[in-house]
């Protein structure tokens, strides 16, 4: 529960389901939250003009644009709190959100977004004490009895630093944070303590010109006095001189964020056991699909291996691979709704079996669909026999507005069925089918793909000491 008397929350969310399971979970704690939903960063950007709200809940791929946006928009990105959401995890989107100023990022499920309230609490809380420490810091600028006051006083460890990072002050916190007396820090360098595998980070930090009045956040393991280790984050501030803009002292708050990162790191793990059992699950349906049609065994292990390959020479990222990988693991589940008497029909289908098996695209979107995770790996499956000149299927699309994972495969599930044994055809010989795929570059095929698969292709049949005669 939200122990705050009245909040309100500025919600940029496209998806209205998602949406609707947020505004649900706030809905006992109505009217102490109110919630402002909009669906797209002009509509959050024209909102948060007139109004400034308590906390802001973002989704990160919006219709128009990126929810960052919102981050680096702010005149001060710790004024209002930022909640990221994600419908996929990703270390290097964690990365960018919390480093540009959020203070959390969650990957949706049903169970972390009726979980909001308490993240929302968190993060607000997080967010007073972040301006609070902001506050301090300038206080601690403007007058040296202030800022012994304060720093005296403070749980975190307060310190001032010359240009080189070397200790003029540390506050009386440091006995509790690092174990040692502040008198004992006076004079040693600040990297002195810190681990060696987080120095290069921080030292690439500190090459950079600080802005003037610019806080810096950075989280790093910090040596103990006794030898172990911590976890801390540092706000740290650079005072400059007026006339050259040099760096005159550094100052820096300090806390142990040690459990933070225990929970972060099992949250992790616990994402990737998540992963794992997603992808068993895929597998499992594969190998469903494999018994019930075993004139197919092996077809989709085969083209699932290519497609990796072809995608990474296509310079696509590798944070994508795992969605184009589940997409070519999954690119036939909808013949699970087409009868046996048609997938293992062995002479010609009729204009009736045809219009069926048709519709198995269709049928792949509409189970995998409502699967959150599944969504980034629907192209393959959707649109894998739509073709360049139009003439493909579901939905009849055309060159460039095929997806060009789905662009990519086709030529590869072609070439996999004509070189392999199936009910209605003989296995046509290699120099046959290259030649196929050669005759139908930039008809069926994206021609640029179609170079660039016989291309890999060649280098496989080299490296497999087998001659190509193409």
């Amino acid at each position: 529960m939200l122990s705050i008397p009245s909040i309100e929350i500025l919600l940029v969310e496209d998806e209205s389901a998602h949406a609707e399971l947020i505004q649900r979970a706030f809905e006992d704690q109505a009217p102490a939250v109110h919630i402002e939903r909009v669906s797209l960063l002009s509509k959050a950007r024209g909102y948060l003009s007139n109004t400034k709200p308590d906390l802001i809940i973002t989704d990160w791929h919006l219709p128009d644009g990126n929810g960052l946006e919102l981050l680096s928009g702010q005149d001060n990105s710790l004024d209002v709190p930022v909640i990221f959401m994600t419908s996929y995890g990703s270390e290097r989107i964690a990365v960018e959100a919390i480093s540009s100023g959020a203070l959390d990022y969650v990957v949706k499920s049903p169970e972390s977004l009726m979980d909001m309230p308490h993240i929302a609490e968190r993060a607000i809380q997080q967010g007073a004490a972040k301006i609070e420490r902001a506050r301090m810091q300038e206080a601690l600028a403007r007058s040296e009895s202030q800022f012994r006051l304060l720093a005296e006083n403070a749980s975190d460890m307060i310190s001032r630093h010359d240009n080189q990072g070397v200790f003029r002050y540390a506050s009386p916190a440091s006995r509790t944070i690092i174990g040692f007396e502040p008198e004992e820090l006076i004079g040693l360098g600040a990297l002195e303590f810190i681990h060696p595998e987080d120095t290069p980070k921080i030292m690439a930090m500190a090459k950079v010109q600080p802005k003037k009045d610019s806080t810096y956040i950075f989280s790093y393991r910090a040596r103990q006095k006794d030898g172990q280790y911590v976890w801390l984050e540092t706000s740290a501030r650079a005072i400059l001189d007026e006339k050259t803009d040099s760096v005159i002292e550094i100052q820096a708050a300090s806390r142990d964020i040690t459990e933070r990162k225990r929970t972060e790191e099992a949250l992790q793990i616990a994402h990737q056991n998540l992963e794992e059992a997603y992808d068993r699950t895929i597998e499992g349906w594969i190998r469903a699909l494999d018994l019930r049609d075993r004139e197919t065994e092996g077809h989709t292990q085969r083209v699932t291996e290519m497609t990796l390959k072809v995608a990474r020479a296509l310079g696509l990222p590798e944070s994508e691979m795992i969605h184009v990988r589940r997409g070519a693991l999954l690119h036939d589940i909808g013949k699970i709704a087409i009868p046996d008497e048609i997938t293992k029909k062995t002479g010609p289908l009729s204009e009736q079996e045809w219009d069926l098996m048709r519709k198995h695209p269709q049928y792949a979107y509409d189970m995998l669909f409502p699967i959150p995770y599944l969504r980034p790996a629907l192209d393959i499956p959707y649109c894998h026999h739509e073709r360049w000149d139009g003439s493909g299927y579901p939905r009849g699309l055309k060159g460039e507005k095929i997806p060009i994972t789905a662009r990519m495969f086709a030529i590869i599930d072609v070439w996999d069925a004509l070189m392999s044994n199936r009910p209605y055809h003989k296995p046509n010989s290699h120099d046959d089918t290259i030649a196929f795929l050669k005759t139908e570059a930039g008809h069926l095929f994206d021609a640029r793909l179609v170079e660039l698969f016989l291309r890999i292709l060649k280098q496989e049949l080299l490296q497999a000491g087998i001659q190509d005669s193409s």
